[in-house]
Order: C-alpha cells, then structure tokens, then sequence
C-alpha cells in the first residue's frame, strides 16, 4: 500500500473541514456541518490525518514544476537544467544560473508546499495529542503517530531552512485570521526546533521491521535517528551529529535493520522500492488518470520520470521532457570503471544523439537513477507525464558518509569515519580492483592518511555515490564552498564545464547566493526581511 496516495484526498478533505469549523468568526456553522471534533472519534481517524501529513511530499506541481532536485540538482555542478532549449522553463534556467529572484514560480511553490506539509502536522499533534486511547487507538499507535508527525514537521522545516535559512515557526493549528502573520525566526531557531521535533519522533516511532508490510514507506525510528544525525551536520553541530551517526550504525546498520544493497542499481527500480537500503523515501503509485493543471494534491504519481528522460524519438510515446540534464564535470568525477557512473549517468547512442533536442548546452546525459529504466529499456509508463516509481529521500549509504563526516570534523573517530567510508567504497569495488580501499587518484593528489586527504575522500564519495538524488547543491553550502566551486570564472567547474553553458552562467556572489529569496508573495502576505542581496 503506497500510504501517502490513498489517503491524499482525505487529507485535503481534513483541511477543508479544519478551515470552515475553526474560522467561527464567520459566524455560526450551518445546520449539518461537521466539525473537527465530531471527526476524531476514533482512532482510524488519527490515522487518516497522520496519512494526510505524507501527502505534501509528494507534490511536485502546481503552477510549476518544483521537485527538490530542481534546487538540490540544477543549482549545483551536478546538472544543467536541461529541457527543450535554453528558453524551455525560465524559472529553472535562472536557478541554474544564479538569476533567480523572488518572483521565481518554483521556489514560491516549494516553499508553500512544505507549510502545506507543516499545518497538516500541526492539526494532527494537536488531535491524535488529546485522544484518549481506546479499543481502536493504543497508546503504542497513538505515540507512533505523534511521532510520525513531529518527524514529518521535523523533515518539512529541515526542506525549508535549507533554501530558505530563517523561516516563520509555527506550532499550532492556525485557526483565525489574526495569527496569519508569523516572524521570521532564525536559522539557529529552525534547526532547535527540527531537532527537538526529531527527537520525539524517534523515542516513539516504531522499528522499520515493527509496521506491517502494506505500511512501508512510514517514518521509522531509524529515519529519525538518520535525519538527526543529518541535521546536527548541517548546523555543524559535529558532536553531535558523531552521536547520533554512531547510534545509526550500532542500533540499526550493524543489527541488520538497514543494508546496502548488493547491486548499487537495484535502489532506483520499482522492485528495489523501500529495500533494505531504503531509509526513507516518497511514495508514488501508477495513475492513469489526467489532472493537468490542477496544482496541489492533485497526483498520486511522480512527474520526475517523464521530467528526466531524454528527448529521444526511439522511446515513442514514453519520450521525455530532457530536464536535469548531467553534467561533463560529473561523469568525470567518477573513477574510471566505477558501475555507479553507469546506473546514474545514462548516455544516449550516437544516432540519438544527432536529433536536435537530446543535447542540451552540450551535455547528452539523462538521469538513470530517477527515469525508470530496468536493464537498459524504458518500461511505458501509466500516464504520459506520470509514473509510480518512489523517490529515495535517505539511504544507508548517505547516512554511513554522514557518520564518517561527523566522525573526521569532530574528532572523535578517525577509525570510524574510514570504516563507514569504506562501506561504501567496499559496494562501489564490487570484485573489481578498480576503486582502492582508500582513494588514490589524481583528484585527491595522492591519497595521504591526513585529515584534510580523508575530508577530500569523504566529499568526493558524497558526490559519485549520491549524485543526482538533490544532495550536491545542499552540501556545497553546508561545506562553505560553493563559490569556490560554482563561480563562473574561478570555480572548479564554473570554468571548466562546456563553453556553451558557461555562457549562460552569471557570477555567484559569495553571502547571497547559498541561500534562494522569499518568494515576494508570502513577503506581501507576511512581511518580513528579505534574505540578503534580494
């Protein structure tokens, strides 16, 4: 069972009905209204507004596509928008080309469909909080759905800090016009408040192995102690981030609970969905039915399949749109021989190549990872802009190079960060020699056994185990070294990737461009400051 689309439209029912009954300063509710407390009363009611808190993660339009790899992909050296041509989606270009500004369709989008996120959390801690249990909610199921909400706010804020830094707080259900307008907290605010929220979520959620199996797919203990773990490194809190990494590897990598798969490819086909290396990851389901133009909630498969496939005429009617186009920098980064270079970076043939729209800026790479190819073919998909196939938000391996990453910056186990980094490299080597234990190639100079030599081995291994899953643009912030890398003139792949994209590139300035603006629309409906240079 795909949880967050069979109960989509009940959660947007939930809201519906939460905005009509609490606003009774419209006046008095007509004869036959449902109220909120006459729908909690039983416990399938709490489990259907736990449901409606997936649902938003899932969105991915509404009057533009705004998929997280829109940001955590296209901004970075990882990809180029892609698409029909240069002028095919302006929104994206300018994330690709650090021109976005406040008007941007898509970073408006995103940042609405993450507080869509939040308020249904809000509405869910508030009901499921006060329900007593009873023979059809145990206080075990209720802790487990409290705890799949505040995970969910927890994942929602951490979204937003991300792009946005700073952003309003809000920890209650919204119930009258005066509490509309929110201050912005900070950065330090947001990350104190995931934090607390994770760590609810994880003293109360259950085990992966604990939910049934038509209940893969929800928050687990594990993806708590994951997302921590991640957060903690964001706010470069290393210590902390040390603890709960370790936690991860003792509590549930080393007891079985998670797993890297055998085959590296096998975490991106509809077979491998919500494996033993998945850690948590958003559910889609085939739909066949139309809703263009709908917008929100409207779609319970995933745009991302047609987004990224390439424009070639050999797929027919399963073509696709060419967006998230890989770069050469990318394909280079991998060591020669690397298999993860092929299930990620797919290359049209020589004849596709020649028709006019399959290379963009001079790049003919597709994402293999997110356009549902198995064994080299592109199975036909339900709709003609949907498919089912789930997107991998966590995976053991992203959270073994979290662990090593604490491990180094902390100083806390140099041991422990070069054994999660071979975990990972170990995968990679297969029975091949071609990756050493340790990376020894001319990006690194020379592997030396140095603290600086096993930070460079770290990024790299971030970057070629982890690429085009959203990740590379957030790390190069997280790690202050994005106009280092970025920058048209001086950055290492600014001025090194193909002349025609570099003209499309404008300069990155340094204090403004790690962060995206916020959007001028929720600035007029709730004014606060801007984030710099916007």
């Amino acid at each position: 069972m795909k949880i967050y689309n069979k109960i989509g439209l009940i959660g947007i029912a939930l809201l519906g009905l939460g905005a009509t009954s609490c606003n009774d300063w419209l006046g008095e509710p007509s004869p036959g209204t449902t109220t909120l407390d006459d729908f909690f009363v039983s416990g399938e009611a709490c489990l259907q507004v736990v449901n409606g808190c997936y649902v938003p993660l899932m969105w991915e339009y509404n009057h533009s596509y705004f998929s997280e790899w829109y940001i955590g992909d296209i901004a970075s050296d990882d990809a180029l928008k892609g698409g029909q041509n240069v002028a095919d989606g302006a929104d994206a270009y300018d994330i690709d080309n650090f021109k976005t500004n406040a008007n941007n369709a898509i970073i408006l989008d995103y940042y609405r469909a993450k507080y869509q996120g939040i308020i249904r959390c809000n509405l869910a801690i508030e009901k499921i909080g006060a329900y007593e249990p009873d023979e059809t909610l145990t206080i075990d199921d209720k802790n487990c759905m409290l705890g799949q909400a505040y995970f969910l706010r927890g994942l929602y804020y951490f979204q937003l800090v991300r792009v946005f830094g700073g952003v309003p707080l809000v920890h209650e259900v919204l119930d009258s016009s005066d509490k509309w307008q929110q201050p912005r907290a900070t950065a330090a605010q947001v990350y104190e408040s995931i934090i607390e929220d994770l760590k609810f979520a994880e003293a109360n959620l259950y085990e992966k192995d604990q939910y049934a199996e038509e209940d893969l797919g929800r928050a687990t203990k594990g993806a708590a102690c994951a997302l921590l773990c991640k957060a903690y490194l964001y706010n470069h809190d290393y210590e902390n981030a040390y603890t709960w990494g370790k936690k991860f590897v003792d509590e549930h990598y080393n007891t079985g609970k998670y797993s890297l798969c055998t085959n590296y490819a096998d975490n991106f086909t509809l077979a491998g969905e919500n494996g033993p290396e998945s850690v948590f990851e958003i559910q889609y389901t085939a739909d066949p039915t139309s809703d263009y133009g709908e917008g929100f909630g409207f779609s319970r498969g995933t745009f991302t399949i047609i987004l990224t496939r390439p424009r070639m005429s050999s797929l027919g009617g399963d073509a696709g749109w060419g967006w998230n186009h890989p770069t050469h920098n990318l394909y280079a980064e991998f060591e020669e021989g690397d298999a993860r270079r092929e299930a990620t970076i797919g290359v049209p043939d020589e004849e596709a190549q020649k028709e006019i729209e399959v290379v963009y800026l001079g790049s003919p790479y597709y994402n293999n990872k997110t356009s549902y190819s198995e064994g080299g073919t592109f199975p036909a998909i339900d709709h003609h802009s949907r498919g089912p196939l789930n997107y991998r938000l966590i995976r053991a391996s992203d959270v073994l190079l979290f662990y090593a990453e604490a491990a180094l910056e902390s100083g806390k186990d140099l041991g422990a960060a070069k054994w999660a980094l071979e975990e990972v490299r170990a995968r990679a080597r297969g029975n091949a020699t071609v990756a050493n234990a340790l990376p020894a190639f001319p990006n690194y100079r020379g592997y030396s056994d140095n603290t600086e030599s096993l930070r460079d081995a770290i990024r790299h291994e971030r970057r070629v185990e982890l690429a085009m899953e959203g990740h590379r643009w957030f790390d190069l912030v997280r790690w202050g070294i994005a106009k280092q890398v970025m920058d048209k003139d001086n950055g290492s792949y600014g001025s090194t990737e193909r002349e025609e994209a570099r003209a499309e590139m404008a300069a990155f300035i340094e204090g403004k461009h790690e962060l995206f603006p916020i959007p001028n629309e929720e600035l007029a409906l709730n004014p606060m400051e801007q984030n710099p240079g916007y």
